[in-house]
């Protein structure tokens, strides 16, 4: 990752909101600083990124009172950082806002969660080649394979939902930078806070594409989760 990257390669920022305490991961330590596989869990998420000569430059939102990354930050020189906020969509904008001045209007920016230290190269280039000429952006995401109930009040089940046209939304989410800071701010003002930057688009009339990745590309929510991703990342070939 460099900002002299080949300019006849596609460019796009990195932008990975690490904000989050992690509360539900039972742990005082944020998911997002876990050792897996002799690293953090965030360090895996960063590093199909790192590696990757399109990525010009690479912004991690870490919360005010963060305690952790400043151990990270000798070994991350590239990685720059912005402060976070209390919601998901407050951090992407606090690190969009960090390459203001570098990202032009029409730059690809690809927001990676922390807490996802599982994507494979193969997905990241997956979703670049397909949205590459797409006029908007998309996510990727994997269609749903569960039976999805939908429970009522006291815990039992109200409905079965028809999981034909069931996606889970995964990341990166890739979306231009003028655009999506556009989207944030509009949510923003409208007193609205996206699960996603594809429903901040999805709020303004907008059809983000979906781009089909693995369903290993887990976010880590608790301590299975962990174990699993350890699991994936272990079984996975040596690199040469």
């Amino acid at each position: 990752m460099t900002d002299r990257a080949d300019p006849t390669l596609m460019r796009y920022w990195l932008v990975m909101p690490a904000a989050g305490s992690g509360m539900r991961f039972g742990d005082p330590v944020p998911k997002q600083y876990a050792r897996l596989c002799g690293r953090t869990v965030i360090e895996w998420a960063l590093a199909p990124f790192l590696s990757d000569a399109r990525c010009a430059a690479a912004v991690v939102a870490i919360a005010a009172a963060d305690a952790h990354w400043h151990r990270l930050a000798p070994q991350l020189p590239a990685v720059e950082t912005a402060t976070g906020g209390a919601r998901r969509s407050d951090s992407v904008r606090s690190a969009l806002l960090v390459l203001g001045g570098r990202a032009r209007f029409d730059d690809w920016v690809l927001v990676h969660d922390a807490a996802r230290p599982c994507l494979t190269e193969a997905d990241r280039d997956r979703l670049i080649e397909k949205l590459a000429s797409h006029h908007l952006g998309g996510l990727l995401a994997t269609p749903q394979a569960d039976t999805l109930k939908r429970a009522a009040h006291d815990q039992t089940v109200a409905t079965t939902l028809d999981r034909a046209d069931l996606w889970r939304a995964l990341t990166p989410q890739m979306f231009r930078y003028g655009p999506l800071c556009a989207a944030l701010d509009a949510a923003t003002t409208a007193s609205l806070s996206p699960g996603d930057e594809a429903q901040a688009f999805e709020w303004l009339g907008e059809h983000p594409a979906l781009v089909e990745g693995s369903a290993a590309n887990l976010k880590i929510t608790n301590a299975s989760d962990l174990a699993l991703a350890e699991a994936l990342l272990a079984a996975r070939p040596a690199a040469p």
